[in-house]
């Protein structure tokens, strides 16, 4: 898991993501090694490309709000791997895995920041869902996007 934490970090890092809320930094590192969703990754040779994480409704979630919604969580794709579909691999493979699981509704969380990860999102379908924007800092708001998962 250290590899996929450290691309987590670095993509992060590089996109100036972590500025305004640096402790999140060991967030991005302990999501997944809890047993807690799915931590999905793209690779190339054995070089780590890119990782998603799916994360079935918890009573800990944090804007899913029921056993048939899910939360794609730590979207990163390593700087050197961008521009070459390893995004929407990972985004494509993290829906049918929750098509799998039977879920009916994807939800994620972005920053305003993020244009290249909801170029993605927005292409595979999802759609901004404003009244699910929440502020997890003062200075912090989180744009909610949802994708409605149909068989």
């Amino acid at each position: 898991m250290s590899a996929v934490s450290e691309l987590r970090v670095i993509a992060y890092t590089a996109d100036g993501l972590l500025d305004v809320n640096p402790v999140y930094v060991e967030t991005l590192r302990l999501l997944g090694t809890d047993g807690e969703g799915e931590v999905l990754v793209a690779e190339d040779g054995g070089r780590l490309l890119g990782t998603i994480m799916f994360e079935p409704w918890s009573p800990r979630s944090e804007i899913a709000r029921g056993a048939d919604e899910a939360e794609v969580r730590a979207f990163a794709v390593a700087p050197q791997a961008r521009g070459r579909g390893v995004g929407r691999a990972l985004v494509n493979a993290l829906v049918e895995r929750a098509r799998e699981e039977g879920v009916s509704r994807l939800l994620l969380s972005t920053q305003p920041q993020m244009l290249s990860a909801q170029y993605v999102y927005r292409a595979r379908g999802f759609v901004r869902v404003p009244e699910r924007d929440w502020s997890p800092l003062p200075d912090v708001t989180l744009l909610t996007y949802e994708l409605v998962i149909k068989d």
